[in-house]
């Protein structure tokens, strides 16, 4: 065997950061050695990985097929480091959340997940839809939980739970509370959603184009808590999940609209590149996400100890 595993580490961390030199860092190596290691590696197999595209390296063809099989070799390898010390095989993980999951589900998962595998270490990221799934195809991420749609033909998606969306307001809005909404009613109201690649935008965009509704958007916002506080303020209207509103409703501090024409359910996802080695730690993790969820119809059913 012509390479090492510092070699595909090397290479590896170079196609994730696209740099040379931001891998070096990545993996607290000087900029010279991780060249070295990277062109010792191409010139042991007369070959090149990466087109120099500018001041960045892009994975050719060659390199593009050699990065799952990297990612799989170090993932056991590190596997059976972990087993020959005494840590089952629970490694490093890293987990992206889109916001609902990540800012409701996702933290109280991880904690369980840590308190029973003390020797796991998870890195969670919190990002929307698209940035989730650009990252799973990089193999930054080990696994994904996401509330959007996802097509890419890389990458498996299992559903895990089912979720929906609902429109709502301030506790003074005309229509607070009202359970049978017709859409011509919300057509001179000012809507204040989340941004375009988020899953809860993708659902609701589509929901509305059904049903030939174009929506007044006032303010286009990032996260689901400064949407609350917008509408609460009576800037608008908004929709996001009912697990982000549960609390909300229960204090009556917000108030759903509810608007039967429009289908705004969807389902919580699990999602890795289907290329990727399953480790004992994402079955694991998986098996915490599967019993936070036993036995409820609807994520806004969870028993969850407290949500904002």
């Amino acid at each position: 065997m012509k390479f090492t595993l510092r070699q595909l580490e090397v290479f590896v961390a170079v196609a994730r950061q696209e740099s040379v030199s931001r891998a070096a860092e990545a993996l607290s190596l000087s900029q010279s050695a991780t060249s070295t290691a990277l062109g010792e590696f191409e010139r042991a197999y007369d070959t090149t990985l990466f087109d120099r595209v500018g001041k960045g390296l892009r994975l050719n063809e060659v390199g593009a097929q050699l990065l799952p099989a990297a990612v799989e070799l170090l993932d056991r390898a590190s596997g059976i480091e972990d087993l020959l010390g005494g840590h089952a095989g629970f490694g490093p993980l890293k987990i992206g959340a889109t916001l609902t999951i990540g800012n409701y589900l996702a933290t109280l998962i991880v904690t369980k997940y840590l308190q029973q595998h003390g020797e796991s270490e998870v890195q969670l990221q919190v990002r929307n839809t698209s940035v989730i799934i650009d990252h799973l195809t990089k193999f930054e991420l080990d696994l994904g939980l996401i509330e959007g749609d996802c097509q890419h033909p890389d990458l498996v998606v299992t559903p895990w739970v089912e979720d929906e969306l609902v429109v709502f307001c301030a506790p003074n809005h005309r229509l607070a509370g009202e359970a049978d909404v017709a859409l011509s009613e919300l057509q001179a109201e000012a809507w204040i959603m989340r941004e375009p690649g988020s899953g809860t935008r993708q659902t609701l965009d589509q929901a509305l184009s059904r049903q030939l509704f174009h929506p007044n958007v006032r303010l286009v916002l990032e996260h689901t808590e400064a949407i609350k506080r917008a509408v609460e303020s009576g800037l608008g209207i908004g929709c996001i999940s009912r697990l982000a509103l549960r609390e909300a409703f229960r204090r009556g501090s917000l108030q759903p609209i509810e608007v039967p024409v429009l289908d705004l359910r969807r389902h919580f996802n699990f999602v890795w590149h289907r290329r990727k080695h399953q480790t004992p730690g994402m079955r694991a993790f998986l098996d915490h996400c599967h019993a936070l969820t036993a036995g409820v119809r609807r994520s806004d059913e969870i028993d969850l100890p407290y949500i904002l």
